[in-house]
């Protein structure tokens, strides 16, 4: 079976040690991949690349058995591409953006495009120019999407969305794939690669540096915790605990780095009286720094 995306060797050298280096990579039909790596790794020029829209230092990069370069025409009919940051379209109004996209594409059917406007609460009427960062990421979703296309290769795809319109849109990508579109994801933040891939590739300074099943990545997968008791402190509750480290309280404050699974941390709690408990996911730029910082 032909591979979606292949790529071999795939370089681009900006200089300085800046660009991408010697990728080599292979994404299966009807899989949804997610490209991890923090902001400046990578993720966007291997994206242009795979479009034919910058070319490659040396290596080389097919979609669908098509060389992304030497046939990027062929390869755009059969891709939704949603950019990190869509051309400036000026006075032209959303309905005239989708109409001249979908013409491109041998035509588009206008229910779906308004039937995913409507999802989005997206006004179509409006100028490019009057449409808000949020609204701007709208219609790139609209864009990608719209044409049902067999591979869809999306560059930071949340970013600007408000909480609901990104349900929104991971509503929409599973029925993409349940329709049995390949998804090519890049993303910074690990929850949301979470949410929707089942293999993950993660880049740095450039480099691949693993790919690896979801249920692979629990050695990366940090949560900052901070727990409030009802009476004093309790850190040597935490202190021994599996995936736990730099334990510090302060009156009736603990905190904590939990790496791998919450599951201990859970249990440990139990019967203790807590007032508060939060929790959140670093930056995946935090975790790499962390724990990629020795590996190179």
């Amino acid at each position: 079976m032909t591979t979606a995306i292949r790529t071999e060797g795939l370089t681009k050298d900006y200089g300085g040690g800046r660009g991408l280096f010697d990728l080599d990579l292979e994404v299966a039909p009807g899989e949804v991949f997610g490209y991890l790596g923090p902001n400046g790794a990578g993720k966007s020029t291997t994206i242009r690349l795979l479009m034919g829209l910058i070319h490659a230092t040396r290596g080389s990069a097919e979609i669908f058995g098509l060389d992304s370069f030497r046939q990027a025409v062929e390869v755009k009919r059969l891709v939704g591409y949603m950019p990190g940051e869509l051309p400036q379209f000026g006075g032209l109004r959303g309905r005239d953006i989708a109409g001249h996209f979908g013409a491109l594409r041998g035509g588009v059917d206008q229910a779906r495009v308004r039937a995913i406007s409507e999802r989005f609460d997206l006004d179509l009427g409006l100028k490019f120019r009057e449409y808000s960062t949020g609204n701007k990421r709208k219609l790139g979703i609209l864009l990608a999407f719209m044409h049902q296309p067999r591979l869809l290769v999306l560059d930071e795809p949340t970013s600007g969305l408000d909480p609901l319109n990104q349900q929104e849109f991971f509503k929409l990508l599973q029925e993409a794939r349940a329709a049995g579109a390949t998804v090519f994801l890049s993303s910074h933040v690990l929850s949301e690669v979470e949410h929707v891939c089942q293999r993950v590739g993660i880049i740095r300074h450039g480099k691949l540096v693993k790919v690896a099943r979801l249920e692979e990545l629990h050695e990366i997968h940090v949560r900052k915790v901070e727990v409030e008791f009802a009476g004093d402190a309790q850190p040597q509750v935490f202190r021994d605990l599996p995936g736990v480290e730099d334990v510090q309280s302060n009156h009736h404050r603990v905190t904590f780095t939990v790496r791998g699974s919450f599951e201990p941390v859970a249990d440990a709690l139990a019967g203790h009286q807590v007032v508060n408990l939060a929790s959140h996911e670093p930056s995946l730029e935090e975790v790499f720094l962390t724990y990629y910082e020795d590996q190179g």
